[in-house]
């Protein structure tokens, strides 16, 4: 469990306390972006490898709650909703997007997925991170999904505050019409819930979820869903 707990606190760091604080542009002016870009990427490609192995290594841990068959359907639920809105980030114009910020000025109020939420991808993270703490009910497992969950979800607040010192009025502008968690600017009238924008990532993001439960998670978890 020591092995998990460092590996959770280092994927933490090596994201938040990186890309979101002064030591960015500190890396930045040194290394040039593509540099910084280079660099960050291997941390955390070696934080995620070190976490999956944590957790791969760790067995059986304590149960904090029984993983009933209801918190099972739930996380069921969860998981095509999760894979929508990670599709709906990449199928769409999104600034929040590592390149795509000189896109914004042409982005207006967004359409698809950026109508929800400007932030789908962190958000599709969470309730992936959640499923799999609600269905598996272990310390480990709580550890493990909670160190991406709390991370997309923190990351939302801090890429905000990023992208609004980077890009000034046209970042004022876009978060004035678009909302951080889910469907807040729809339910408060600053945009509108387009369906017929949202044909393509339903579409993959249900195919992808039928792949998973049939075959995909075994392959890549060794643990079959159904």
């Amino acid at each position: 469990m020591t092995n998990l707990v460092v590996a959770a606190v280092v994927w933490v760091i090596s994201h938040l306390g990186i890309s979101s604080t002064k030591l960015r542009p500190a890396l930045v002016a040194r290394l040039g972006e593509w540099g910084y870009i280079c660099i960050y990427s291997l941390i955390a490609v070696a934080a995620f490898a070190y976490l999956i192995w944590s957790y791969s290594c760790l067995g059986v841990s304590e149960y904090l709650w029984n993983p009933t068959l209801v918190l099972r359907w739930v996380a069921l639920l969860l998981m095509p909703i999760a894979l929508i809105f990670v599709v709906g980030s990449l199928v769409t114009a999104n600034p929040t997007i590592v390149g795509q910020s000189g896109k914004l000025a042409g982005i207006g109020s967004g359409s698809g997925m950026i109508r929800i939420t400007r932030h789908p991808f962190q958000w599709g993270v969470v309730m992936w991170a959640a499923a799999h703490v609600l269905a598996k009910g272990d310390v480990g497992s709580l550890v493990f999904f909670g160190a991406f969950g709390s991370v997309s979800l923190l990351g939302t607040v801090l890429m905000d505050r990023k992208k609004s010192a980077q890009l000034g009025a046209d970042w004022t502008s876009f978060s004035n019409v678009t909302s951080n968690i889910p469907f807040a600017a729809i339910i408060k009238g600053r945009n509108r819930f387009c369906l017929d924008e949202l044909w393509l990532p339903i579409s993959i993001g249900l195919s992808a979820y039928a792949l998973l439960l049939w075959w995909g998670h075994k392959f890549i978890s060794g643990v079959a869903i159904l």
